[in-house]
């Protein structure tokens, strides 16, 4: 299924933002018997080292390829590379491992999965932003190639 190269954008916005808001669930729902301030800290740490050494260079990066498309219209999962679609598997499977083996604790989980699931969502979040330039230049380019016939 071919779709528009723009609607790529709001593929990646709705598939992170999925991700991120069901991790964050996740760690805010673990999170109930460690409320303290060293919690709260290092899950703000944990979300500012994932948004700026990963998840903010993976929109970046991917927004700029969606944009340099040649072709208006491409495969539905084109939003991703196939190195993007793996650290996915293997964030997801090592999540699920971690959770379901005992072996990392609840505080970890609280706190970790706070952090990385905020900043998984404010990825998709950005590429949410970033369709709607998209749309929104699009939109003016289209207009003003109308004012000029």
């Amino acid at each position: 299924m071919k779709v528009k190269r723009n609607t790529l954008l709001l593929l990646a916005c709705l598939v992170w933002s999925a991700a991120g808001f069901n991790i964050l669930r996740i760690g805010l729902m673990a999170y109930s018997a460690y409320y303290t301030m060293l919690n709260y800290l290092l899950s703000v740490l944990v979300f500012g080292v994932f948004q700026k050494f990963i998840f903010g260079k993976l929109v970046k990066k991917h927004t700029a390829r969606i944009c340099a498309y040649p072709d208006e219209r491409h495969f539905f999962l084109k939003f991703f590379d196939g190195k993007s679609f793996a650290i996915m598997a293997v964030m997801m499977t090592g999540g699920i491992l971690l959770r379901t083996s005992g072996l990392a604790p609840e505080r970890f989980i609280a706190v970790f999965y706070t952090g990385l699931g905020a900043s998984l969502l404010l990825a998709g979040l950005l590429f949410g932003g970033n369709f709607v330039r998209a749309i929104r230049a699009a939109s003016k380019d289209h207009s003003n190639m109308e004012n000029r016939s």
